[in-house]
């Protein structure tokens, strides 16, 4: 595996492959910027990885849970929390079983838990995915309240994906990916209000994984679609940046003073012929966007 170099200053101004990992499905990156600790999962591995980029000698530790997990946060002291398939768990730091703490309220079956994102308010919210049926949307948005409750805060989902919040916590931003749009709500105490519209994609692409900077634009990975792209705060296309590889799945602000973009990306759905065609496909790539991001919120559970 290509590793970082310990001068974070080379990464450069273009995405580039800083870990060749190859991921199955690499999801959910998020950035711990006390121990300066990049970490994400493998979905369909049932891996949790975590890494300190801006050390030559340290290498990923990876920790292999009993299910899949769609996503993952950070806890306030330590540790991370996590969706796993029907239920949502805590995982210790150096830990290798993950702790209960909620499962769903009413478990629908071949849907499990996708994407989720920890609320500015210290709330971990999570979207499911139908994986028989893509187009069924019987899935739902919950909520994991500090005091480890579960609530619904949106059902008839098909795909949850692209959750984060506008820098004053006001904003939520959320996609049902088959639909191609990304949308926008009133977030206060873990209600939404007033659904509309924020962006739609022209292209046949899909909305992924989504995520704020500091000066409030929307940068979205764009599922099939080899690229990220930078929506500014009215919806408009602000910037397109293109990939090496067909599925960037998420991304997130890091390093020391939040100006490094991690970007994890898959090989799933790639049949063999397109996966020769992209070798860094399920890769970490890295890179200087010229804007810095927001310190990832930790769950108060």
């Amino acid at each position: 595996m290509t590793q970082s170099p310990s001068d974070m200053s080379v990464i450069a101004d273009s995405p580039q492959v800083i870990l060749d990992c190859r991921h199955c499905l690499g999801e959910s990156p998020v950035w711990d910027d006390v121990t300066q600790t990049l970490h994400w999962t493998n979905i369909h591995a049932r891996e949790v990885w975590s890494w300190k980029p801006s050390d030559s000698d340290s290498a990923p530790t990876v920790r292999t849970m009993p299910e899949r997990i769609g996503a993952l946060g950070l806890r306030a002291g330590d540790g991370l929390v996590l969706a796993l398939e029907r239920s949502f768990a805590t995982l210790d730091d150096g830990s290798l079983e993950p702790q209960p703490l909620a499962a769903l309220p009413a478990s629908v079956a071949h849907t499990r838990l996708n994407d989720g994102r920890v609320s500015p308010d210290g709330r971990f919210l999570c979207g499911g995915m139908n994986e028989e049926t893509p187009q069924r949307a019987n899935a739902a948005l919950h909520s994991l309240d500090a005091d480890h409750r579960v609530h619904e805060l949106l059902r008839g989902i098909a795909c949850a994906n692209s959750l984060c919040w506008s820098p004053d916590g006001g904003t939520l931003y959320f996609s049902d990916m088959p639909t191609r749009r990304i949308d926008a709500f009133d977030y206060a105490d873990g209600a939404l209000a007033n659904r509309r519209v924020f962006a739609e994609l022209a292209t046949p692409d899909a909305p992924d994984g989504s995520i704020v900077d500091e000066e409030g634009f929307l940068w979205n990975a764009q599922w099939g679609g080899s690229k990220l792209v930078r929506y500014a705060p009215d919806g408009t296309v602000d910037r397109e940046v293109p990939l090496p590889v067909s599925n960037p799945t998420c991304m997130i602000f890091g390093g020391p003073e939040l100006d490094i973009m991690f970007i994890t990306t898959a090989w799933f759905t790639l049949d063999d012929t397109r996966r020769a065609r992209e070798p860094h496909a399920g890769s970490l790539f890295a890179w200087r966007p010229g804007v810095r991001g927001l310190a990832s919120p930790r769950y108060r559970g």
